[in-house]
């Protein structure tokens, strides 16, 4: 049930991110109802469910672990707690690729949006991560959160594929909904 309705809205997400690439494009979806003042503890998804299916990616074990400490300590400051054995309140699953895209904002320049030779079409490679909290009672999607941005020359250069992963997985977790916990804290 949640697979079905994952990748049709991950398709629809996936066309909503892909506009542009001149700086990170961060957004998010919060499940109607929803109340986060439920959920206290979290669990990663089985790490069969964690493949990238990039290569790339999957190929490069500094990359799950760096997204996953990231998302750790973004939950963590937020007050949720990581279960290790039972039955947690919400599963992280996480989505991640590197594609190329084509910026054709020289296009625009034959009708006026842009100055001639400012805006010239170029292929580039863009990274996307997408972080879901599922419900880990009723297996539905509850928050979603995503970040996209270009990542030329990342995949090559470990250092600043570090960097892209520590301020998309921040910028992606600011958008989640305060817990009581956080609140709490405060």
């Amino acid at each position: 049930m949640y697979v079905s309705r994952l990748g049709a809205f991950a398709a629809a997400t996936g066309a909503l991110v892909l506009a542009g690439c001149a700086s990170m494009q961060i957004g998010s979806y919060v499940g109607r109802g929803v109340d986060f003042a439920q959920y206290r503890s979290y669990a990663w998804a089985a790490s069969d469910r964690l493949s990238t299916g990039d290569p790339r990616l999957d190929n490069n074990p500094f990359f799950q672990a760096r997204l996953q400490g990231d998302v750790e300590k973004q939950l963590a400051n937020r007050g949720f707690e990581k279960r290790e054995a039972g039955t947690p309140d919400l599963v992280v699953h996480y989505h991640a690729s590197v594609t190329q895209q084509i910026n054709v904002d020289g296009v625009d320049s034959d009708f006026g949006y842009c100055e001639r030779g400012e805006c010239q079409p170029f292929v580039y490679e863009a990274g996307t991560i997408v972080l879901d909290l599922v419900d880990a009672r009723t297996n539905k999607l509850v928050w979603r959160g995503w970040a996209k941005e270009s990542v030329e020359g990342a995949i090559d250069d470990q250092d600043l594929m570090e960097r892209n992963v520590d301020e998309a997985v921040t910028r992606i977790l600011e958008k989640l909904p305060a817990s009581p916990l956080s609140v709490a804290r405060r």
